[in-house]
């Protein structure tokens, strides 16, 4: 959606979707400023950016602590989200069975690593632990067409993609992801991870690979 803020805490915007949205990036178009991200995890009361490796920052003037509904969003005073006569576009997620899911999970720092269930065979993943300072982590079924999947990009920086085989691993299987290794944290430490998978196809029509 894209709205104009009017730097007034408790603003609310339309999202249009049918039902609450989990996930919510916004940035606004005239100003060079962070992406801000609404994650139901992390809740309204912090957010993280996108561009940043940072873990979640409190503060009110973000999302107002007020959490979204079925209909809107709720805002803050904050400029990066509400100032006064700028554009904004925000893109706004929920799960939807078959097709696309965003949630958390455990990591176990262990190399039979933690097993994510998402109803479907994920085609693309991107995740980011909420408890610590890391990277948001981009894998996918087009660079690793075989698992194990290991080529990695980061929606916050402008490196080359990482092609080290000692850093995290994981699975994509029928119906969620798999992790297969315990050597850092960037994946499947112990700590908590925001997640968006999106699918190869339904889940009545996946195979594992």
């Amino acid at each position: 959606v894209k709205y104009t803020g009017n730097v007034t805490s408790g603003a609310t915007v339309s999202h249009g979707l049918s039902e609450t949205p989990f996930l919510i990036l916004i940035k606004p178009l005239e100003a060079v400023s962070d992406w801000v991200v609404y994650s139901e995890p992390v809740g309204p009361t912090a957010a993280m950016q996108l561009n940043l490796a940072n873990d979640p920052y409190t503060y009110a003037a973000y999302f107002n602590n007020t959490a979204p509904t079925a209909s809107v969003f709720s805002l803050g005073s904050y400029n990066g989200v509400n100032a006064s006569g700028e554009d904004f576009i925000a893109y706004c997620f929920h799960s939807v069975p078959g097709y696309s899911k965003i949630g958390s999970y455990e990591g176990n720092a262990d190399a039979d690593g933690t097993f994510v269930y998402t109803g479907f065979r994920t085609a693309f993943l991107l995740l980011k632990s909420i408890d610590d300072d890391a990277h948001w982590e981009m894998e996918d079924d087009k660079r690793d067409p075989y698992n194990l999947s290991y080529h990695a990009l980061q929606a916050n920086l402008t490196n080359a993609e990482d092609t080290s085989t000692s850093r995290n691993g994981l699975d994509f299987v029928s119906n969620g992801f798999k992790f297969r290794s315990n050597s850092s944290n960037i994946m499947n430490g112990s700590e908590t991870y925001l997640y968006l998978a999106f699918a190869e196809s339904p889940f009545k029509y996946a195979n594992a690979r």
